[in-house]
């Protein structure tokens, strides 16, 4: 416990780190799996636009990448992290390896969930002489609100798991320190602690994700 005290400071920027990385990856990749996502639903056949190339060209792309285990992409994603943030290792490499990686698992999440939605929505929609970009932003999106909410939760929980990786490429946040000043030092006080508010903050996520999805579901 004395060591943990003496790490306090250490211990709340690790924190800060963690929320920094986990908001920023979900930004970036919950934005880029939505359009990803979205292109996916609406270029299937029988989709708003359907178009077969694109198809499957997106699904081509998304089937290569999202397999990949993290750590492994962590490292394969550096030459790609050098050239488009200057940097490989640090957290500004880790937030670009997680936003690519979470935008591929959310692509799929997406499209999953517009899938489910009533085609007599859409087609009604469009039969009312909607535009297709006014029906996927004023039908399509509103009606899988829900259960988008919910898949949005479980990513980002999953982010949260993926930044303990962090370390790999000299990344920070709770992962990283408990890591370093707990487990290589043999301070179980010290992991736990980490252990503990990763834990925490992801209960919060998850009860919030839960209640945001249950109101947008009496809409």
């Amino acid at each position: 416990m004395d060591r943990l005290i003496e790490l306090d400071s250490l211990f709340l920027e690790a924190a800060l780190e963690t929320l920094y990385i986990v908001a920023l990856t979900l930004g970036i990749g919950g934005t880029g799996g939505l359009l990803l996502g979205t292109l996916l639903y609406t270029t299937r056949a029988g989709g708003i636009t359907p178009n077969r190339a694109v198809h499957v060209g997106l699904n081509l792309v998304v089937n290569f990448f999202r397999p990949i285990p993290f750590v492994i992409f962590i490292a394969a994603a550096q030459p790609l992290a050098r050239l488009v943030v200057g940097i490989g290792i640090g957290n500004r490499a880790i937030i670009f390896a997680l936003s690519l990686a979470a935008t591929f698992g959310i692509s799929r999440i997406v499209e999953q969930n517009l899938v489910s939605v009533d085609p007599g929505v859409i087609e009604a929609s469009r039969a009312m002489g909607a535009g297709r970009l006014r029906t996927i932003l004023t039908v399509l999106l509103p009606e899988a609100l829900g259960p988008l909410v919910l898949g949005y939760t479980f990513v980002l929980v999953a982010i949260v798991d993926m930044t303990a990786i962090a370390g790999v490429v000299g990344g920070g946040g709770l992962g990283a320190f408990a890591l370093t000043y707990g487990y290589r030092q043999f301070d179980p006080v010290v992991t736990w602690a980490a252990v503990l508010v990763i834990i925490a903050f992801v209960q919060l996520v998850q009860f919030g994700g839960n209640r945001l999805a249950r109101r947008a579901m009496r809409r």
